[in-house]
């Protein structure tokens, strides 16, 4: 039995590429969409088992049509895509509840092994970017209800983790050495008991920092 895919992307080059890529596998294109407004409407319409939906739309990003997704089509899975491997964005895609998230780059195997994943309700693939971060979310509840003890500066550091900067440009922003901002990393991760910064990111936007 055939996957069934509704793929939103604002390029058509894009689309027209995944369709082409996806061809003689199990996995059927129902429909394609190039705004978040088309993708809500289209999955509501055909029902699809999977949404591929590109995280920059151009009526607002896709993370904002996810969240109307997981309200209006709330049994289609939905798997980010995307060009950077940006931690806002993984983090921000767990909390909102995507399946998984797939950069452009991804081999076809890798693509095909990611939506056959979400589609079949299974944790996200070894070809996805959440699969680093996928026990995060439950494992972390208990600490996240907590208050745990972050300094103000620990606090500024890890907005900053959580959109993706690197400690150079932490270091730059806040006006502090690179070895202080690696200090604070390492005492951000210890205290909210996470092992990168991308799953760092996924707390910090649970809390609402950013």
């Amino acid at each position: 039995m055939s996957i069934r895919l509704l793929i939103a992307d604002d390029h058509e080059v894009i689309r027209t590429g995944l369709v082409t890529l996806l061809q003689g596998s199990d996995i059927e294109v129902v429909g394609q969409a190039a705004t978040g407004k088309e993708t809500v409407r289209l999955a509501e319409q055909i029902k699809p088992d999977v949404v591929l939906l590109d995280i920059r739309m151009p009526d607002g990003d896709g993370l904002s049509t996810l969240e109307k997704l997981r309200q209006k089509a709330p049994t289609a899975k939905v798997v980010m895509l995307s060009t950077y491997d940006n931690p806002t964005y993984v983090a921000r895609a767990v909390a909102l509840g995507a399946s998984d998230f797939v950069l452009k780059g991804a081999t076809r195997d890798a693509l095909i092994e990611t939506i056959r994943a979400a589609a079949a309700g299974e944790s996200p693939s070894r070809a996805g970017e959440l699969r680093r971060v996928a026990g995060t979310m439950k494992v972390r509840q208990v600490i996240d209800d907590d208050e745990v003890p972050l300094t103000q500066r620990e606090t500024q550091v890890l907005r900053h983790v959580a959109l993706g900067l690197s400690n150079k440009e932490i270091g730059r922003s806040l006006e502090i050495s690179v070895e202080t901002v690696k200090e604070h990393v390492q005492n951000i991760l210890r205290k909210i008991a996470v092992n990168d910064r991308t799953q760092a990111a996924v707390w910090a936007v649970r809390k609402g920092l950013v």
